[in-house]
């Protein structure tokens, strides 16, 4: 294996998965952190453009695969939002504090106006873009559908970081840095939202009972 490649920090089993298998190996690798999203991402594709740059694997292929892991794993997820179906996601989330089923209703009228631009768009967002798989699932959003927007929306987020890793050769590991940051961005937003929400639900509880 490349000395650079084995002394980048990444988790052995990345680095032996691309060393062994190379571009299919890096797609396997890309499905796992879809399923798993603390696996680091940022550093599974920019190392694949490394590879990529060093011959280790083609790029296209690098690129194909990486593309094909995030389908798999998002399609994943997407069954077991379909497995879990409507009845069961509303009567857990009905159990939960603070959550009412009109909070429920709302957000599946939201999802069915905007489905197609979460899925999407959501392959772009940190922890998002496995999470967004679920609800699409429970949604039954029809699966060619689903498929096409995974494969756009995780094509262009995949190229961005493989190509950043290919370019930047040695020196491919500076983009985690940025990635980072921006995954941080996103928390702090999110966890802000939740926050927000919690906050107007506890102030303003409002009269509406939970329906079973």
């Amino acid at each position: 294996m490349n000395p650079t490649i084995e002394n980048s920090g990444a988790p052995g089993w990345i680095n032996s998965l691309m060393d062994t298998l190379g571009a299919p190996g890096a797609g396997i690798a890309v499905a796992l952190e879809n399923l798993f999203p603390p696996l680091p991402s940022e550093i599974i594709l920019p190392l694949a453009g490394f590879a990529s740059a060093t011959g280790r694997m083609d790029l296209l292929a690098a690129l194909l695969w990486t593309t094909a892991g995030s389908v798999v794993g998002a399609l994943a997820l997407y069954g077991v939002g379909a497995l879990l179906g409507r009845e069961r996601t509303v009567a857990i989330a009905a159990r939960l504090p603070l959550v009412k089923v009109a909070d429920i209703e709302r957000t599946e009228a939201w999802f069915t106006r905007h489905g197609t631009k979460a899925v999407f768009f959501g392959r772009m967002i940190p922890i998002f873009r496995s999470l967004i798989s679920v609800p699409a699932g429970v949604a039954r959003m029809p699966l060619p559908v689903f498929l096409a927007l995974t494969a756009l929306g995780s094509a262009l987020w995949n190229a961005v970081f493989v190509l950043a890793g290919y370019w930047l050769g040695d020196n491919w590991g500076a983009v985690t840095g940025y990635v980072d940051m921006y995954s941080k961005a996103v928390l702090v937003a999110a966890v802000g939202a939740v926050v927000l929400f919690v906050g107007v639900r506890v102030l303003r509880p409002g009269p509406g009972a939970r329906r079973g």
